[in-house]
């Protein structure tokens, strides 16, 4: 019975573990705007999200650069710096990647904060879609147990 329970709220328990952890790479991006040779770290949520449901846990698929000169797809491996280098990763297992920047800036920073602001909200908004609906499948489950009352 109580496995039947965590696979049904496995989703949004993962979503909003994946959302929380994503937040705080955003704010930290935030934070460290005016950080000479700070780089920006996001990281895929989909991809992740799908890992994540795919094995009930573990590392989300990736790719990987295996050379500096590989183009970035929307955002950079930790990897890029060289092949075989330690990848920076989430608790979860999930790989934090570099924000490819729009515009470069003399200091190094990759930092865009309008995009970290924007990311930063719509992350907000979607945690907060998901606790609305997490909340209503535990209601609907409590009127299933206790007879539609």
């Amino acid at each position: 019975m109580i496995g039947k329970l965590d696979d049904y709220l496995r989703f949004h328990e993962s979503a909003l573990s994946l959302r929380s952890t994503r937040q705080e790479l955003l704010a930290s991006n935030i934070a460290n705007a005016d950080t000479p040779n700070y780089k920006a770290r996001d990281v895929d949520f989909a991809s992740a999200l799908k890992g994540v449901l795919a094995r009930g846990e573990g590392v989300a698929p990736a790719l990987k650069g295996t050379a500096a000169r590989h183009l970035p797809g929307n955002g950079v491996a930790a990897t890029a710096a060289g092949a075989g280098a330690k990848v920076d990763t989430m608790p979860d297992g999930t790989p934090l990647l570099y924000r490819a920047p729009a515009q470069g800036a003399v200091d190094g920073n990759t930092v865009d904060m309008d995009l970290e602001r924007n990311a930063f909200a719509d992350n907000a908004i979607r945690y907060e879609a998901s606790i609305t609906l997490l909340n209503g499948q535990i209601k609907s489950m409590l009127t299933a147990i206790q007879g539609g009352q």
